[in-house]
């Protein structure tokens, strides 16, 4: 499994992705959330020039998972992560944010932040098995910019469930050697 940035004639195939990832929430009577649509082409777009928009990609080169990160107080957050069905079940979320881990780090960040349904099966206890803790109301590591994305989360609908905001430390890791090109 390679991943790569996405391109941008692929960002159509991203929301196609999203939504059939967000099937199986109907199973477990969120079907608004299933119904969701995904981010708009406009602002997944803004994800992508920004270079923070990541595709796994099978052998043929066509995106099967997508992640899309932001920086919040000084972690690196999971916008969305998004597997297709097809290809769940393979450690490609996994390695989505694995990848994400080892960019944040060389930026100097300490931590992965999200926020997710801490009841449903393939979130909040799929994040734990991942080394991410949950953050609880009081936790200080619960910052003003997680508790502003639970605000427009709530806004958006997403409180009807229970939802949990995530964090995961980032080991220190030196930052990328520059290797000088062969004379």
């Amino acid at each position: 499994m390679r991943i790569r940035a996405a391109a941008p004639a692929e960002l159509p195939l991203l929301q196609d992705i999203e939504r059939a990832a967000g099937e199986p929430f109907r199973t477990l009577g969120m079907a608004v959330i299933a119904d969701d649509e995904p981010l708009p082409l406009d602002v997944l777009d803004g994800y992508r020039r920004a270079g923070r928009a990541w595709v796994a990609v099978d052998e043929a080169d066509r995106p099967l998972a997508y992640l899309l990160t932001d920086t919040v107080d000084g972690a690196a957050h999971i916008e969305q992560v998004s597997v297709h069905p097809a290809a769940a079940r393979r450690g490609i979320g996994r390695l989505l944010i694995d990848h994400l881990a080892a960019d944040a780090a060389g930026r100097g960040l300490t931590a992965l932040t999200l926020t997710t349904f801490s009841e449903v099966p393939w979130n909040a206890p799929y994040y734990t098995r991942l080394g991410f803790r949950p953050l609880a109301e009081t936790d200080p590591e619960l910052t003003a910019g997680l508790r502003a994305i639970r605000a427009a989360e709530a806004a958006h609908g997403l409180a009807t469930w229970p939802r949990v905001c995530m964090r995961r430390e980032l080991a220190e890791q030196p930052a990328p050697r520059s290797v000088a090109p062969s004379p």
